[in-house]
């Protein structure tokens, strides 16, 4: 150990009677150890967030998804859809429809979005596993049915219990330029409700799942669609698919997988993550100011022993050390226990989930939590240059110090 080091030290763990500068260096350490708890719980609770959004969305969308670069619909040969479907790894796939449509059920009308499936898609059972009320069943001999999500199916007042009442889908028709609207300028078709599902309160409030037929009878898309999607089996490599499906459609495509079809979500929490890992850092800076002060009236104090060190032979460079050490050790100790705290504080919740959602229709009853390793690494470097920060103005100005004014 050498002397820097021992001398701070010494002045950390002294047992005289304490001095307001101690009970500052304790406030310092408990500002420290719950500016880094905050730091690993709240990182942790947007992983954890980040796990339950792709749970679900995992369970609802396809492995892989093929979009249009431009455009909004396309359409790919018997050749091409044979060879993806052929491909080692695809369980397989469905042409999908999707666009935006008035549904009008008793007196209550509403603006859905027609999501036209295959069966393939029906086959996957994705549906099922949000199933909330009646059946997924898109069509039974003549009849057309539909599945609709539970928000819109509230906004239209469904009844699935009732032969009575059917849903009539509208649709305008593509007018020539210079026609009049009339009662032609539009497509009806009509479909009976068949099941009730509960995805997810953005998704609810507008999903009607139809059959692709009716969907490409509705919007007129004929043979085409505005994406295909690919379901894998179990075992598959997802990236070495999207790469051989890429080289059977080309480049006018691009192929998402689960995360990518939602991006835009996925982007807002990591931000969301990104402003409170730095709001909550600038509050842990704040609160090392503490260090900063302690550090300077420790040096006050402290100026006749960095005397006698100067005069047996100690160089600036070994004064400065030691209030930064100092500082290191009060900062140290502080992040330690707010580590041992916050990941005490993620595991209770994730065991036994101590503060819950207050939501009673949500996919989990308490707040998720997930610790992630990079995350515990980040707050501790995090931690280690704040202190350096707060504490190299200290040790600077004792390192100047005149010798000769504090000797008798």
């Amino acid at each position: 150990m050498n002397v820097s080091t021992f001398i701070a030290k010494r002045y950390f763990t002294t047992s005289k009677k304490k001095n307001f500068i101690q009970v500052l260096s304790w406030i310092s350490m408990i500002g420290v150890a719950i500016g880094t708890m905050a730091l690993i719980v709240v990182l942790s609770v947007f992983n954890g967030l980040g796990d339950v959004l792709r749970s679900v969305y995992h369970t609802y969308d396809a492995d892989l998804k093929v979009v249009p670069k431009t455009g909004k619909s396309f359409s790919l040969s018997e050749e091409q859809l044979k060879q993806i479907r052929e491909l080692n790894g695809v369980s397989s796939l469905s042409r999908i429809i999707e666009d935006n449509a008035v549904a009008v059920y008793r007196d209550k009308q509403a603006v859905v979005q027609i999501r036209g499936v295959e069966e393939s898609f029906m086959e996957t059972g994705k549906l099922d596993s949000f199933l909330w009320r009646g059946k997924t069943m898109l069509r039974e001999q003549d009849q057309e049915y539909a599945v609709l999500g539970a928000g819109l199916s509230a906004e239209l007042g469904i009844l699935i219990e009732s032969d009575f009442y059917r849903i009539e889908l509208i649709y305008p028709r593509n007018l020539r330029p210079g026609a009049l609207p009339s009662t032609n300028s539009v497509r009806r078709l009509r479909v009976k409700p068949s099941g009730i599902v509960s995805i997810d309160a953005a998704i609810d409030e507008r999903l009607m799942v139809v059959s692709y037929p009716v969907a490409s009878r509705l919007l007129d898309y004929d043979n085409r669609y505005t994406a295909l999607e690919l379901y894998l089996k179990p075992e598959a490599n997802t990236s070495r698919i999207e790469q051989q499906v890429a080289s059977i459609i080309g480049e006018e495509y691009s192929i998402l997988d689960s995360d990518e079809q939602h991006g835009d979500l996925m982007r807002a929490v990591k931000i969301e993550k990104l402003f409170a890992y730095i709001a909550l850092s600038f509050i842990t800076l704040i609160a090392s100011f503490n260090i900063f002060f302690s550090l300077s009236m420790l040096a006050i104090e402290k100026r006749r022993d960095m005397a006698i060190l100067f005069a047996v032979g100690a160089t600036h460079k070994i004064i400065r050390q030691i209030f930064l050490k100092q500082g290191i050790i009060i900062a140290f100790v502080g992040a330690i226990f707010g580590l041992v705290l916050g990941l005490s504080l993620c595991y209770l919740q994730d065991r036994y989930g101590l503060v819950g959602l207050g939501m009673a229709n949500a996919v989990v009853s308490a707040y998720p939590v997930k610790v992630v390793w990079t995350d515990v690494l980040l707050v501790t470097f995090s931690i280690t240059l704040i202190t350096m920060a707060t504490a190299y103005r200290p040790a600077i100005l004792a390192s100047r110090l005149n010798p000769i004014e504090f000797l008798d």
